[in-house]
């Protein structure tokens, strides 16, 4: 039987069982009703427009059937204008149908096409009033007779955007074949094409974009195309497309739609019944509402119709075989939108294929892959020159932390780049944007364990301290023990000897102790962000991280933003090797860079800043920069000065009062030493414990001189006096006593004052140990204060 006191005593008499209270499990089963009934607000967003998008398009698909049956339907075609036809005559001048022996057209424009822009406005009002004359002037105002001027109308469709600011406008065109319908032919797929895609005008000023996104038809035999754009926000009625083409075109492009909605209905309903919601829906509030018509003429190339197909199925399933065009695409178009009163007029226009483009995006990525191979390569090599103190005081943190930074920018551009560029070119763009990555890393890595060794360089040396007396010995003094007897027994021969103790060298030690300073405490209710900040202060590699994230934090908006990114080269790239430059020149010494790390490095740079501003066709289209060659030799200066220095000395090419170098003098006059010490030595090296000796012949001279302070002057030849009496008799003959002293002045400079090395830290070493304790750490032996160079 339990022995009731044992557990009252133990704690567990009449305790009850510990219940587990309600509300962990009512939060548990909250968060699964959560996760298994709540839909995520942008996912069912997306889902619910999914299915308003369905319906719209069944709505369609229905009406325009309807109308193309002749039924009832509320549906129906608006009528060309007349002034079209002649309006498109004189902008976009047609070739028409070419002979396919000679000429042909691009069948395929899916790809990325640039243009320059120009605006003009067309609204009756000013077309009246303007003095303004150009060729269809007088078409375009009797297209717009019957177009009601409402400018307040007219203002809330432009929005707030700037309609003269863009001077670039980028299409981005995907291009497909055309399902057939019952009622269509064959042929209807050799003479027409669907294209759909993006529009974009770019504000340069402010760096933002207006997109548009439209629909249109591609007649092949001609080469020219129909289109409509919209903002994102209204989407694109693709029923209305005949109303644009040509007359004797409008049924062919009619009997598209209805076979084009269809398929466009099936892949919302697989969508919806897949689970899979794509969010591409436009957050931001539209910028207009203005509706655009596009009309564009492809131009013709000398190149026969069969040379053409056999490039297209080149393009489409590649073989190996090189069937490279001539030209590129090239074309011209117009925006027209009657809705907002204004033209744009298209010049220029330049196209790359998309094949043709990823297969050049994979090209760069390999060449700016072996670019960066390269780099990572030598700068391993370099560290690995460099790893000791020594060597790491000859470089410059700032010339690597310059080159971290443009990695950076690089890693981050490559990333995005990668991102926009989807499928295979993007995974090819992976390689170059890693290898930056690593560099990056290792560089702001290295500039930072530059800064650690290299931090208190610049610190001011210690006051040096005076020589210590020699320790006076005083006799003991007797402290009276406290006691009662009023004539205490004397020892008079502990009296007796008490003075001829010897004094030792502790014996001038304070008999008062110093009460130590206790350490101040830390503050129990500092703050977050002020520990935050003190470790930012203190802690190099708090330092370092905060400025890695606040690199990648804003990098962004630099490689988004042309005028920034150009700054940014321009600045980055001209201070590569000047910081280097610098040093070396401050502290008389040379970089330490190897040849092959400067070339190498120098060699890489400019190609990758010259791939982007110099060439013509690269992958992003970005206009030459004729300034960037300059930058070019200026950066190849930088590298061929830092090379000459290693052979000219670092202040070569700088007049002498600035290549003046004010360093550290580890042998500076000393006081001789004792003349009663057996050793005649300065000291002990703090490194091997071994004696510091002094030259004998120099001893002689101290003998002789007349005071000890001139001991070490002497043997450095400061002595002018003694210098010039030396010099006896006309002619300029020297005595033989004084040429004796002079080689013995010659001998103190030479052996006796570099054969010590006094730190700033006021230890003494031989120089010989001093020089092989720098090369592995640069620090003092004894004390651990840092060491400037020897």
């Amino acid at each position: 039987m339990d022995n009731p006191a044992r557990e009252e005593d133990s704690g567990l008499f009449g305790r009850p069982p510990q219940q587990r209270g309600p509300l962990p499990s009512i939060l548990f089963i909250m968060l699964m009703l959560l996760l298994f009934t709540s839909h995520n607000g942008e996912e069912y967003l997306a889902r619910h427009q999914y299915q308003e998008a369905l319906q719209k398009l069944t709505y369609q698909k229905s009406n325009f059937t309807a109308w193309m049956d002749g039924t009832s339907t509320n549906f129906s075609l608006p009528e060309q204008n007349v002034s079209v036809l002649p309006l498109l005559e004189t902008l976009l001048p047609s070739n028409g149908s070419v002979d396919p022996v000679y000429s042909s057209y691009y069948p395929n424009i899916t790809g990325f096409i640039h243009g320059d822009l120009r605006l003009y406005n067309i609204t009756p009002s000013y077309l009246a009033n303007s003095t303004e004359s150009y060729p269809w002037k007088p078409i375009i105002q009797d297209y717009m007779k019957d177009f009601n001027e409402n400018l307040t109308e007219i203002s809330e469709k432009m929005g707030a955007w700037n309609w003269s600011a863009p001077q670039k406008v980028a299409f981005s065109v995907v291009e497909k074949i055309p399902l057939l319908s019952a009622n269509s032919s064959a042929n209807v797929t050799e003479n027409i094409a669907l294209i759909h895609g993006r529009i974009e005008f770019s504000d340069a000023s402010i760096g933002e974009d207006l997109r548009l996104e439209f629909e249109g038809v591609h007649f092949l035999k001609n080469g020219t195309i129909y289109g409509l754009a919209e903002p994102p926000n209204r989407a694109v009625d693709i029923r209305y497309l005949p109303s644009i083409v040509p007359e004797n075109m409008k049924n062919e492009t009619a009997l598209l739609i209805e076979p084009e909605l269809s398929s466009r209905i099936d892949k919302f309903k697989k969508l919806i019944d897949a689970g899979i919601i794509e969010d591409s829906l436009e957050d931001l509030p539209p910028k207009t509402a203005c509706p655009f018509t596009l009309y564009a003429q492809i131009n013709s190339i000398d190149v026969p119709a069969h040379v053409m197909e056999e490039h297209e199925e080149e393009i489409q399933r590649p073989t190996g075989i090189d069937t490279h065009l001539p030209t590129r695409l090239s074309m011209k178009s117009i925006l027209i939108s009657k809705e907002c009163g204004m033209v744009y007029e298209v010049s220029d226009m330049e196209g790359l294929r998309s094949r043709t483009f990823f297969r050049k995006v994979t090209t760069y990525a390999g060449t700016a892959a072996i670019a960066y191979l390269a780099i990572l390569m030598l700068f391993s090599r370099q560290m690995a020159k460099s790893s000791t103190p020594s060597g790491i005081s000859r470089v410059s943190r700032y010339s690597f932390l310059v080159q971290s930074t443009i990695d950076s920018v690089s890693f981050a551009g490559h990333v995005t780049f990668a991102v926009l560029a989807e499928g295979r070119p993007s995974l090819s763009l992976i390689a170059p944007s890693f290898l930056a990555c690593i560099v990056f890393l290792y560089e702001a890595q290295f500039s930072m364990d530059i800064y650690q060794i290299q931090l208190p360089e610049d610190a001011p040396s210690p006051p040096r301290r005076p020589p210590a007396p020699a320790p006076v010995p005083t006799p003991p003094v007797a402290t009276p023990l406290p006691t009662t007897d009023t004539n205490p027994p004397t020892d008079s021969s502990n009296e007796s000897s008490a003075p001829n103790l010897p004094a030792t060298p502790t014996a001038a030690v304070s008999a008062t102790p110093q009460p130590e300073t206790p350490a101040p405490a830390l503050s129990q209710n500092i703050t977050f962000w002020a520990f935050f900040w003190q470790q930012i202060r203190t802690d190099p590699q708090a330092r370092l991280y905060v400025i890695l994230f606040i690199f990648l934090s804003t990098i962004v908006r630099i490689i988004l933003s042309p005028t920034l990114t150009l700054l940014f080269v321009a600045i980055t790239y001209s201070c590569i090797w000047l910081p280097q430059i610098w040093r070396s020149i401050r502290r008389g010494r040379s970089s330490g860079l190897s040849m092959e790390y400067l070339v190498g490095i120098t060699i890489c740079r400019i190609y990758l800043m010259l791939y982007f501003l110099a060439c013509p066709r690269n992958v992003l289209d970005v206009e030459p920069r004729y300034w960037s060659y300059y930058l070019a030799a200026f950066v190849c200066l930088q590298a061929m000065i830092l090379m000459l220095q290693e052979y000219f000395g670092p202040a070569f090419f700088l007049p002498k009062r600035f290549s003046t170098v004010t360093a550290y003098n580890y042998h500076p006059p000393l006081s001789p030493p004792d003349e009663e010490s057996p050793e005649k030595s300065l000291g002990d090296c703090a490194i091997c414990m071994d004696a510091i000796l002094i030259d004998p012949s120099l001893r002689q001279t101290h003998q002789t001189s007349s005071s000890p302070d001139d001991w070490d002057v002497k043997a450095s030849g400061a002595d002018g006096r003694k210098k010039s009496a030396n010099i006896r008799g006309s002619g300029g003959v020297i005595d033989p006593a004084g040429l004796l002293d002079a080689v013995q002045r010659g001998v103190g400079i030479a052996v006796t004052r570099k054969n010590y090395s006094l730190a700033p830290c006021h230890h003494l070493f031989h120089t010989e140990c001093l020089e092989r304790w720098l090369a592995i750490k640069n620090i003092c032996p004894q004390c651990r204060r840092p060491l400037p160079p020897l």
